[in-house]
């Protein structure tokens, strides 16, 4: 007899193993790759610690990174739950980012309150859109989701940087053309008193709200049927279209939703610092997490660490702040190659345990078997020598 919970715990147990094991692994070959430039693995990681973490400047700068990875993983992770691979958050975050500060300086008359969330309301639906589209392609086309949300990022950047510099640019932006800002007004203040934006806030609600929809939600569950087989779902009768667009739709809106904190908290219009690799750190993010909600929390701080470390290393080592990009390509590469051994290690199987009371019960039973046989062979010894006499 096993424990009831021993399966799940081993199943935990597996999902946090693999992934901790596959960072440790990228660690060490980053380490070669930077003895091989000459310089101390130990001490490039005492830095990137250090630049990390190692401060509450260091802290705000990671979480301020963190923000936008929180959502854009939520744009891999949501889809997966259906069973698509979309690798779309990019092109999502900018329109999202775009549709957001042309709402701001559309309704900038409006009480600050209402433009924010006219800015918020267009962001979700431009991002929500850009990457249905891809799920569309995916559901009545048959069009591999994974292809064609990368292709509908170029698209939606090359979109993004015509309007920017063409119909929608503001004149006096001269060097770095953007549009016309949103103004003081409707920029997102800080956090709760902290130096880090409320798009952190927005990603923390939004995952505990997507855990909450897809573990413990009829429409969740609906969801984890379709990622798990699609056409046992659909003869079961649920409408399997309407669930992984409604996932495409919700990913999407999440990256659109950074796109709209990175321009209401830090740039104030839309320009080409939109377009910062967020969307493809998110992948990263969501394949770690194994495409839980609550586990990119976490996953996106450390991401965000790393990413802003980059300045550390450049100012003490003189290494160019892109080389924690190739800490996080080894990662990104050994993640995936983590995926086939999910189910190989029988350490993680839960394991019979016979229960003390059904031993106990056991071991009362043979006794009692035993003190009746002795009884009924004493009555039948007593019964013999009274015949014979």
């Amino acid at each position: 007899m096993a424990f009831p919970d021993a399966g799940r715990l081993g199943r935990a147990m597996e999902a946090l193993a693999i992934p901790l094991g596959a960072l440790l692994g990228s660690m060490v070959l980053f380490g070669l790759f930077v003895a091989m430039l000459g310089k101390n693995p130990l001490e490039v990681y005492g830095l990137m610690f250090q630049g990390a973490f190692g401060s509450s400047f260091a802290w705000q700068n990671s979480l301020v990174r963190a923000a936008p990875l929180i959502l854009t993983a939520l744009c891999v992770a949501l889809p997966a739950q259906a069973g698509l691979m979309i690798i779309g958050a990019e092109g999502a975050l900018v329109l999202g980012g775009l549709a957001a500060a042309v709402a701001g300086h559309a309704l900038g008359g409006l009480p600050p309150f209402m433009v924010k969330l006219a800015m918020a309301g267009f962001a979700i639906l431009a991002g929500g859109v850009w990457i249905s589209l891809a799920g569309g392609l995916r559901q009545y086309r048959g069009v591999n989701e994974t292809i064609s949300s990368l292709l509908l990022t170029y698209i939606a950047i090359a979109l993004f940087n015509h309007l920017v510099e063409g119909v929608l640019r503001d004149p006096g932006s001269l060097n770095k053309p953007a549009t016309y800002p949103i103004g003081e007004a409707n920029m997102l203040g800080s956090f709760f008193g902290f130096d880090v934006h409320w798009g952190l806030g927005f990603g923390i609600v939004f995952c505990v709200a997507m855990y909450v929809m897809v573990k413990h939600t009829t429409l969740g569950f609906s969801l984890r049927i379709v990622g798990g087989n699609a056409r046992a779902a659909r003869l079961a009768g649920l409408p399997v279209s309407k669930l992984v667009l409604a996932a495409c739709f919700l990913g999407g809106g999440a990256a659109g939703l950074a796109g709209m904190a990175e321009v209401a908290a830090v740039h104030g219009a839309a320009n080409a610092s939109l377009i910062a690799g967020y969307g493809y750190t998110g992948i990263l993010a969501a394949f770690i997490a194994r495409q839980n909600p609550l586990a990119i929390l976490p996953v996106a701080v450390l991401l965000g660490g790393i990413s802003a470390s980059g300045g550390m290393l450049q100012r003490r080592l003189d290494m160019p702040d892109a080389t924690v990009l190739v800490l996080q390509g080894m990662a990104f590469m050994l993640v995936l190659a983590a995926e086939t051994l999910y189910g190989r290690f029988r350490i993680f199987e839960p394991k019979p345990v016979e229960e003390k009371y059904d031993r106990e019960v056991t071991v009362g039973t043979v006794v009692a078997m035993e003190k009746d046989a002795m009884h009924n062979l004493a009555l039948t010894t007593v019964a013999s020598s009274r015949q014979s006499r």
